[in-house]
């Protein structure tokens, strides 16, 4: 490389970047595992209560269909910018089951993933200075997008004496200037899961204002059946003028890694969406939509038995949790423990780094989840068998 090469390569290391990705949030998890790069192995193996991940397979009916869709050679093109017509199809009729009311494949878009749905919706509803607004302790993906695409953020803070449920009168009172307000229901990281009554409230609070409802429900196969229709929203006829419905197929279908997510919301929000789309993604994944769009109906009794298996870790959690009298639960869902710190510890993130570095219990601390949130730590049990649940509070006693 001759001296002028060499002057242009110093010199490029110094160019500016954007401040608005500079000032965004690092991303917690790497942060965390880094932690427990300097546990010693003392306290036994590593306990990773870091990431929402399913702790079991993707079922084999499932993974044979995306192999053979990945294989196939028609999977290999350009699919549609909303997605393949099928799997929309088996969305929209299974929310209908789900919820009552009526959607349709025209209601519903096909993302590379959940975080993405977030951040398209995000694209097309918020204009210059306009906000959303986040409850506190908010998913922190969430925040970081907004950051990412500099869209100002209205806190609503949560309240432990109120099992962290968003208060309608207080985010009333913070409308001036927001855009839309996003629940995320049941919720990361608190596990807190809203009821119809106040998913209902929050509606028409933004419908009042001229504002957005996104209503993430990215866990909502793990609500228990007996408790009814998450809510009601659908079976509104007007739905479709202010509210935008996020969901996941990561969790219900074990299949993280192949990023598909999805967005409901009426033909105008669509037709502005499908510009953003087409511009980040072109097309979502077709060989994990090709795959999903059988399993939505064929695997649903597999993925009532698997909210079994994630309720009775929670309970596990909770009878394990009971040992210690220190630590006390803020929240629990069907993914999430919410912890309070002990008095006399450290702040959340100086305890989550003893832990990881001195015990091998990896969590994450509050202070990721937003402002006032230093007092509690965030433990994901849905990957735990039960013994290793069970061994969560000799690292923490």
């Amino acid at each position: 490389m001759d001296a002028g090469a060499w002057w242009w390569f110093f010199a490029g290391m110094n160019l500016p970047l954007s401040p608005r990705i500079r000032a965004t949030g690092a991303p917690p998890i790497p942060a965390v595992r880094g932690w427990a790069a300097r546990y010693q192995g003392g306290a036994g193996p590593v306990l990773d209560l870091t990431q929402a991940v399913p702790g079991y397979p993707p079922h084999p009916d499932l993974l044979a269909r995306l192999a053979a869709a990945a294989g196939d050679a028609k999977a290999a093109g350009y699919g549609p910018i909303e997605g393949e017509a099928a799997l929309r199809e088996a969305l929209a009729a299974d929310m209908v089951r789900a919820y009552g009311g009526r959607l349709d494949a025209a209601d519903i878009a096909i993302t590379a993933g959940g975080n993405l749905a977030f951040t398209l919706s995000m694209m097309t509803l918020a204009g210059s200075g306009e906000a959303v607004m986040l409850p506190a302790p908010w998913y922190f993906n969430h925040r970081m997008a907004l950051e990412a695409l500099g869209i100002p953020c209205r806190v609503l803070p949560c309240r432990a004496e109120d099992g962290f449920l968003p208060d309608p009168a207080l985010a009333a009172s913070l409308m001036e200037g927001v855009r839309a307000i996003v629940l995320v229901t049941p919720n990361n990281p608190t596990g807190a899961t809203y009821s119809p009554e106040l998913i209902a409230q929050f509606a028409k609070l933004c419908r009042d204002r001229g504002a957005w409802l996104v209503l993430d429900e990215t866990y909502r196969d793990f609500i228990p059946e007996a408790a009814g229709a998450p809510h009601g929203l659908f079976q509104d006829a007007a739905w479709r003028d202010h509210v935008v419905h996020l969901y996941s197929f990561s969790k219900a279908y074990c299949v993280p890694g192949h990023r598909i997510g999805a967005i409901a919301a009426g033909a105008g929000f669509q037709r502005e969406l499908a510009k953003a789309i087409d511009t980040v993604q072109i097309c979502p994944p077709r060989a994990a939509q090709i795959a999903l769009a059988s399993a939505v109906e064929g695997l649903r009794d597999w993925r009532a038995a698997n909210r079994a298996i994630m309720a009775a870790r929670a309970e596990a959690f909770r009878t394990a949790m009971a040992r210690l009298n220190a630590w006390r639960i803020d929240a629990l869902g069907t993914y999430f423990a919410y912890l309070r710190l002990p008095d006399g510890l450290a702040d959340a993130e100086a305890t989550a780094e003893m832990l990881a570095v001195e015990r091998g219990l990896l969590g994450l601390p509050g202070s990721f989840f937003g402002p006032g949130q230093d007092r509690h730590l965030r433990l994901a049990f849905a990957n735990a068998k039960e013994a290793v649940i069970a061994a969560v509070p000799g690292r923490l006693a």
